[in-house]
């Protein structure tokens, strides 16, 4: 049985709390490692490492320091293979999946990369008499990521490529339930020559959490994970006197015109709210056609396309997603079904009877689809986090956009037209972080910023692009003067350039 303990200090250690979490195979069932739980100490002692390495690296200029991330990008690459196969085998993913998520990752590390021109401040020459007045960007110091089990490569990178580039050290708390690629990528980061105690991972459950967000040396947390879980961290944070970017739930709707491309439309549906098992926090979990006319050809295109969804064990390139992560993921999306038909939603298609053959044991589910959902139901106002879509029919487009906009959560919202007036007005209107026209999941390119509103996310700043850059670091402004041999004498007013 594998074993996995910690990376501290450039190398893995041993868990020495005494209490360890498994780690299934989902496809499977089975249980294929066992994962150290870090207590309080060996959180302490991870930070201390990596503060006692910090000054060192921030002195390090960023031009080295982007040498470093471009050289960790050619050996993911080399490793490419091998890390989508761990990250498929403990998250359940299919391996195609799998590399979209390191992908998506390795995009960050790519924009990190532009550090030396990302952390230049501003100067200004003669803004008084012989006054000139220049700032700086200046790392924080520790700073620490918490991430989910949903994407294993990709949230870590978002969190430590920037913050380590920037000249801080950094504590990763990836998700227990599949430890695997965040440790695996530490020890790349090492072969490329960060040097130890920069990037260390310490696995663990709330009480390591706890430790993070206690320390008083970890000075700023970006967490990806529930709501409630993103407000207790933040909340937690801020009282601590840490910075704090913490993302949490979603319930994307696509918005479905009578003018749209139908069969784009359910090509987008299928891939945004069944990809991946539905385990995305961007994934489309409502659809919202407009009209009753709109409603019936949506239906009568997708019952079919989800009845024939092809659920595979993560290894087979051609399923359309694999199981989920854990059994108690797979009986908790189960419920929402039951909820679902009880609060009088339609099941268009039930997926709950799925079984694989060969792998009977595995956390599967087939594709459930739910007709004349209404916006009072549990199924409606949750993130299900799972192979699980809902249509609620609007009578017109201004319905069609109160729906995303009054919900409390406010991640990701797309629509689909042919209309441009449309488009634009919606874009501009609706009240969520981020839009896509005729794009199902609008997760934006790394040189731009992703954050939902609402409960979607707490805290001013938000991941990846120019907004991870301003997270990461402090500004400080130099006002400098040089004697000229003028005498003014004391002054006792606030200093003005006039």
């Amino acid at each position: 049985m594998r074993s996995i303990g910690h990376f501290v200090g450039g190398k893995e250690i041993k868990g020495t709390s005494g209490r360890f979490a498994d780690v299934f195979e989902p496809m499977t069932g089975e249980v294929q490692a066992h994962v150290a739980l870090a207590s309080k100490a060996e959180m302490r002692e991870a930070i201390l490492n990596a503060k006692a390495a910090q000054p060192a690296w921030a002195a390090t200029n960023p031009q080295r320091r982007a040498r470093i991330m471009m050289k960790f990008l050619e050996l993911a690459q080399r490793d490419y293979d091998k890390l989508a196969d761990r990250l498929a085998r403990e998250h359940g993913k299919t391996v195609p999946d799998a590399k979209g998520d390191i992908q998506r990752g390795l995009e960050v590390v790519e924009f990190a990369c532009g550090i030396p021109h990302l952390m230049k401040g501003e100067y200004t020459e003669g803004a008084g008499p012989g006054i000139d007045i220049y700032s700086m960007r200046q790392p924080l110091g520790v700073v620490a990521g918490i991430t989910p089990f949903n994407f294993p490569a990709m949230i870590p990178m978002w969190k430590f490529a920037p913050a380590i580039a920037c000249g801080n050290a950094f504590i990763l708390k990836p998700s227990e339930r599949d430890p695997g690629v965040p440790m695996m990528l530490a020890e790349l980061m090492l072969e490329a020559g960060l040097p130890p105690g920069i990037l260390n991972v310490v696995n663990g459950d709330k009480e390591a959490v706890d430790a993070i967000l206690d320390d008083p040396d970890i000075r700023a947390v970006g967490f990806v994970g529930s709501s409630p879980i993103a407000q207790y961290i933040y909340e937690r944070a801020a009282a601590t006197g840490k910075r704090a970017q913490c993302f949490g739930g979603a319930k994307n709707h696509a918005i479905i015109m009578p003018d749209a491309d139908m069969d784009q439309t359910v090509d987008a549906l299928i891939g945004a709210g069944y990809g991946s098992a539905g385990e995305r926090c961007m994934a489309i979990s409502v659809a919202v056609p407009v009209g009753q006319a709109t409603a019936d050809r949506l239906m009568e295109k997708l019952i079919p396309r989800v009845e024939n969804l092809k659920i595979g064990p993560s290894t087979d390139p051609t399923a359309d997603y694999g199981p989920l992560v854990t059994r108690a993921a797979l009986e908790r999306v189960k419920g929402y079904v039951e909820t679902g038909i009880a609060e009088g939603a339609k099941l268009a298609v039930d997926g709950r009877g799925f079984k694989m053959q060969g792998y009977e044991n595995g956390f599967y589910m087939g594709g459930c689809l739910f007709d004349h959902v209404t916006p009072e139901m549990k199924i409606y106002k949750e993130e299900i986090f799972g192979p699980v879509l809902s249509v609620v029919r609007a009578k017109d487009y201004n319905e069609a956009l109160r729906l995303p906009s009054e919900h409390e959560y406010g991640n990701g919202v797309a629509i689909f037209t042919r209309d441009g007036d449309a488009a634009r007005d919606f874009a501009a209107k609706v009240e969520v972080g981020m839009v896509g026209i005729n794009v199902p999941i609008p997760v934006p390119i790394a040189y731009y910023t992703f954050g939902g509103w609402k409960r979607s996310g707490f805290g001013d700043l938000n991941q990846h692009g120019p907004d991870s850059i301003r997270f990461y670091t402090k500004t400080k402004t130099v006002t400098s003067r040089w004697p000229s041999g003028v005498k003014d004498g004391a002054e006792f007013s606030i200093p003005t350039m006039n």
